[in-house]
């Protein structure tokens, strides 16, 4: 589907709000007020912006341990998800899920998950309840390319592909499983060819180029609703920061990162595409950012005035009422 300008404009500003957005929380990490682990996903926003753009409100999505840019990306507010990871009472999971258990089921968000490979049974599930419900709905699990060599992977691809489940396998396959490059344990060397062992579409495309990744997924949701099953979109991507917030990343060098950031980072490529057939001119340009810095420094405060949960909340939400 083409994209009209104010359309497109609107992309740029949810790219520019995940990284704003996941730059904020790296601060607040090294200040010591996010507890536990955050994993951060600057440099792979057209891979979330674009596939998210190409769904629509009804439609699931499972995320990952690195997942804020899915979430935002779908439509969850950014003031909720910072009061998640600040482990307030009003976040999505009233503080007690933090930065890798967000959920919200009204935005078809199923959670993202600290499990690798943990939202491939979630999703098929969501697929099949679609097939039983014959509704033209599409469930979408984003991966890594680590997870596509965990078991989960395989069954939930052979599941979807027998019973033709209108799930989208998307890969964000940054090249670094955690700690260890993709070229020592990537069998084939792309997650798009497994497809074939599946009998199900399969394309690898230019994680760093939104307009690229929307047009796979579209047309991978375009089949799917049209009760022709699954497929799987490798988007290939990089990251800027380690695999959680602290690591030392010994794994690879400076250099590597900085030549990503100069010549392939998706909001650089995007505002140039932007500048050409879209009118982004600067002023437009700081306007936009000046909004998403006042966003994101609002969402900042409401979740650092927000209340802690009470010690008796810890029993809540443990079970559920019959």
């Amino acid at each position: 589907m083409k994209l009209s300008k104010n359309e497109k404009l609107a992309l740029y500003e949810r790219m520019l709000t995940v990284r704003a957005f996941e730059e904020k929380a790296g601060e607040l990490f090294k200040q010591n007020l996010i507890p536990g682990f955050i994993h951060l996903s600057i440099g792979e926003e057209a891979s979330s912006v674009g596939t998210c753009s190409a769904l629509r409100p009804d439609d699931y999505v499972a995320s990952t341990h690195r997942g804020h840019g899915h979430l935002i990306a779908k439509g969850a507010d950014t003031a909720r998800m910072f009061a998640e990871l600040l482990a307030r009472r009003v976040g999505y999971c009233k503080g007690k899920g933090g930065s890798m258990h967000i959920a919200d089921f009204s935005l078809g968000i199923l959670g993202a998950n600290g499990v690798v490979g943990g939202g491939f049974p979630i999703t098929v599930g969501a697929g099949l309840s679609i097939k039983l419900r014959k509704t033209d709905q599409v469930a979408v699990v984003f991966f890594g390319d680590g997870a596509a060599n965990r078991g989960t992977f395989h069954e939930a691809a052979n599941m979807a592909a027998a019973f033709k489940l209108p799930v989208l396998f998307v890969c964000e396959n940054n090249f670094y499983a955690s700690t260890t490059p993709s070229s020592h344990t990537l069998a084939g060397g792309s997650v798009a060819e497994r497809a074939k062992g599946y009998g199900m579409p399969g394309v690898a495309v230019d994680g760093n180029d939104l307009l690229a990744v929307r047009q796979a997924v579209e047309e991978a949701v375009a089949r799917a609703r049209k009760g022709e099953g699954p497929s799987i979109v490798e988007n290939q991507t990089y990251r800027y920061r380690g695999h959680f917030e602290g690591d030392p990343q010994k794994y690879r060098t400076s250099d590597e990162i900085e030549s990503h950031k100069g010549k392939k980072d998706p909001i650089a490529r995007f505002k140039a595409h932007l500048a050409k057939s879209a009118g982004l001119t600067a002023s437009k340009d700081e306007e936009i950012r000046a909004r998403v810095a006042s966003l994101i420094e609002d969402s900042v405060r409401f979740a650092m005035e927000a209340p802690l949960p009470r010690p008796e909340e810890a029993l809540e939400d443990l079970y559920v009422n019959a």
